[in-house]
């Protein structure tokens, strides 16, 4: 898919900010990759506290062609701001009031292509909706148009976020070097990070696999916290079977790429997290946002069957995410991990022959300028 053939755009992002990790996450990331092929951005935030870290410098201005900005609160700030040629509302979220105040009259032609891109899922669905249109019938920009864009693992869907220069970055990767960078005392024992929210099943795994000599590189925040609150609940407390623990800063999106290289396991949560442990090519869990109506089990199901996971890493995912009549929690041995890599570097590899998200992001616009300009 040829995306560079034509004159690079100017994009509106905007997320509203759930969660720091995930929504920012996933839009700094998409912003990154926009801005690497030429592209300017303007990524609109109603909660700027995670790009220190995630993103040091974005809100200095850091990053070439990339323009961090406030939830934008009234249209006479707007007054000159020019009309982009794409709207992005990430994640359902709608644009903002003042946005709309100050673009709703504008007859510039083209009108920016409207997205709204939506979230990760493997359910049957998102290829029958992905790409569909949703006319605004409501409101000052009524009679206008959007169009719905879902991520996805097939080539129905939307693709996944993947940078140009990733697989040479991880091809040059120095474990023992990052590790020893970061403070991470090691001395060739598996190593397994974790990123999640509160699964139930902690404690279990960590007594288990303390007696295996793992050692889990813990991400702040809630991982942490579900770590410490496990921790007094472990049955044992013997030298040989006290886990051994190492609690990470927050880390910036390439080093949290590269904690996922350096582990022979990966505890992933969320969206992002995600799709990340697939480009890694390394054995993982992935903790799925937790829905109280249960629809999050269906979700993680339809992705499983994707994944073509093998019968003990089904058994594993059901039991970390407290699936209804899941089995007890049963930690992998070393053969176990072999065949849950053997099973992700196969998905990797369906995945590296689809289009990224970026690219057909980019192709979408240019059909659909091309479509209104005929």
């Amino acid at each position: 898919m040829n995306t560079t053939a034509r004159q690079p755009l100017l994009w509106d992002i905007f997320c509203q900010v759930i969660d720091n990790h995930g929504d920012v996450g996933v839009c700094w990331r998409l912003a990154r990759e926009l801005a690497a092929r030429g592209h300017a951005v303007r990524l609109w935030l109603d909660d700027l506290r995670a790009l220190p870290w995630l993103a040091p410098g974005a809100w200095s201005g850091a990053f070439e062609r990339i323009r961090v900005l406030p939830w934008p609160r009234s249209a006479q700030a707007l007054a000159q701001l020019p009309l982009a040629d794409v709207w992005v509302e990430a994640f359902g979220c709608e644009l903002p009031a003042a946005f709309v105040a100050r673009f709703a009259a504008e007859q510039a032609m083209p009108q920016p292509v409207w997205i709204n891109l939506e979230y990760l899922s493997a359910e049957d669905w998102v290829e029958r909706m992905h790409a569909l249109p949703s006319p605004v019938l409501a409101g000052p920009l009524a009679g206008r148009r959007k169009w719905f864009f879902y991520p996805g693992f097939t080539p129905a869907a939307g693709g996944l976020l993947r940078e140009g220069d990733w697989p040479a970055r991880q091809a040059r990767f120095d474990r023992t070097a990052w590790l020893a960078a970061h403070g991470v005392r090691w001395q060739g024992e598996p190593l397994a990070s974790l990123f999640c929210y509160e699964p139930p099943a902690l404690p279990a795994l960590l007594e288990q696999c303390a007696a295996s000599g793992w050692h889990w590189l813990v991400t702040p925040g809630r991982a942490t916290q579900a770590v410490q609150a496990a921790l007094p609940l472990l049955r044992s407390a013997s030298a040989h079977t006290t886990p051994r623990i190492t609690f990470l800063p927050h880390l910036p999106q390439p080093a949290y790429d590269e904690l996922l290289w350096a582990c022979d396991f990966n505890g992933v949560r969320g969206e992002d997290s995600l799709t990340r442990a697939l480009w890694a090519g390394r054995p993982f869990v992935w903790h799925i946002y937790p829905q109280h109506d249960g629809a999050h089990h269906a979700k993680l199901a339809a992705f499983l069957r994707w994944l073509q996971a093998p019968a003990s890493l089904a058994a594993f995912h059901a039991a970390w995410n407290d699936a209804p009549g899941a089995p007890a929690l049963l930690a992998p041995g070393q053969g176990a991990l072999r065949e849950w890599q053997a099973c992700v570097q196969a998905a990797r590899q369906r995945l590296m022959r689809q289009a990224d998200l970026a690219s057909q992001l980019i192709h979408f616009i240019h059909q659909k300028q091309s479509e209104t300009s005929t």
